[in-house]
């Protein structure tokens, strides 16, 4: 555990599986784990699947104000956010560049930038200030080689990516000046699995794929790791 105390840690996209998998194993290493979704009865069903120690909250990422008024509500009840988990994003295929529809590209812009962007400006300095500060992001194996029919979605993860590296320039001249030890990180998977995904499709065999288990022991490393490992580093978890 990075520090002297638990960090405080906000896991976006808290109500799916990996949002669930993340909460569980950060509040079990010891950290105090806020976990955000936009449906209110679905974000508290998650937090108490992911057991003691995680306290759910209600906001609309993709609304600027709604997260400022996010970090109000957790500076009151939760403290100051010593690090962000962003699991917000979607996924929309096509079958190639002519199809990739507007409403595709709306709804993956929101979910993968807009919420990104939107956290990532209200939580920076908070962050940057924390000596846990941390912020990872998960990212896809297919934009490393894009293919026509995901035009829309690795576009999208592309931007969040570069945002991200952004913030680790961010935190990499605050450190630099004296202030702070922030990173910036980007998780990359080809996919992600879990029990009831496989439960519900017992035939595919997900090659590949990243278990959501090991998606979140690899988020709790994160606390572990010198921060001059980790900001700007982009780290494959995909087999």
């Amino acid at each position: 555990m990075t520090g002297s105390k638990p960090a405080r840690v906000l896991v976006t996209g808290g109500s799916g599986a990996s949002g669930i998998a993340v909460a569980r194993a950060l509040a079990s290493a010891g950290h105090r784990v806020a976990t955000v979704g936009s449906d209110q009865a679905r974000i508290r069903a998650a937090a108490k699947e992911a057991g003691d120690g995680v306290t759910p909250f209600t906001c609309d990422l993709a609304d600027f104000d709604g997260v400022r008024q996010l970090r109000e509500q957790l500076s009151v009840t939760f403290g100051s956010v010593d690090a962000v988990i962003h699991l917000v994003g979607g996924w929309r295929g096509a079958k190639g560049i002519s199809d990739q529809s507007d409403d595709d590209w709306d709804f993956l812009e929101r979910g993968a930038v807009t919420t990104l962007r939107n956290v990532s400006r209200v939580f920076f300095d908070d962050i940057a200030a924390s000596t846990a500060g941390r912020f990872a992001m998960v990212s896809s194996t297919a934009v490393d080689k894009p293919a026509a029919a995901v035009a829309s979605y690795v576009a999208a993860k592309a931007a969040a990516e570069a945002w991200t590296m952004a913030m680790a320039d961010g935190f990499r001249r605050i450190s630099e000046a004296g202030g702070g030890n922030a990173a910036a990180t980007v998780l990359v998977v080809k996919a992600l699995v879990d029990d009831e995904l496989r439960r519900a499709h017992p035939e595919r065999k997900f090659p590949g794929a990243t278990d959501v288990a090991d998606l979140a022991a690899a988020v709790v490393r994160l606390f572990g790791a010198p921060s001059t490992e980790l900001n700007g580093a982009r780290l494959r978890l995909a087999d």
